[in-house]
């Protein structure tokens, strides 16, 4: 039924929940995940400075997506724990059109989100992550409630 799933992550809480459910779905259908984490582009006149200041051995790490690589990692080592085979896919720009992007490329079965920010008046005015892949989705979307 579903092969290839699709989550995304900031590395909240609420996002890691929909990660160990999407972990937990992948495994019991012997699907891939496909992790997803957005950034926003660092500028270079900062990193050039972390560079700077870091030692010489660790500057080479220093890079826009730093932040992204470690939520990411964090996420694929929950699936490895439980043994579900996984990719990772640090993206710039809006978090709801990575996860999309990603879906579209992938030709994912499935993508999983949070319910966090779907309540209330707040979708409407600033809109959400799970609000826009619903609407947007190239195939089925499961929002899974986290809060």
């Amino acid at each position: 039924m579903f092969r290839s799933i699709v989550v995304g992550t900031d590395g909240s809480d609420t996002a890691t929940e929909a990660v160990r459910q999407a972990v937990d779905l992948a495994r019991s259908l012997g699907a891939k995940l496909e992790l997803v984490s957005a950034y926003a582009p660092v500028p270079s006149q900062r990193l050039q400075a972390e560079r700077r200041d870091a030692p010489e051995d660790l500057q080479w790490t220093i890079n826009p997506h730093e932040d992204v690589d470690a939520t990411l990692q964090a996420a694929a080592e929950i699936a490895g724990q439980a043994g579900v085979e996984v990719n990772t896919y640090p993206r710039q720009g809006d978090p709801a059109d990575a996860i999309l992007d990603v879906a579209e490329e992938r030709d994912a079965d499935l993508i999983i989100v949070g319910n966090k920010g779907m309540t209330g008046a707040k979708r409407f005015l600033l809109g959400s992550v799970p609000n826009k892949v619903s609407h947007h989705a190239p195939c089925s979307v499961l929002i899974i409630r986290t809060t």
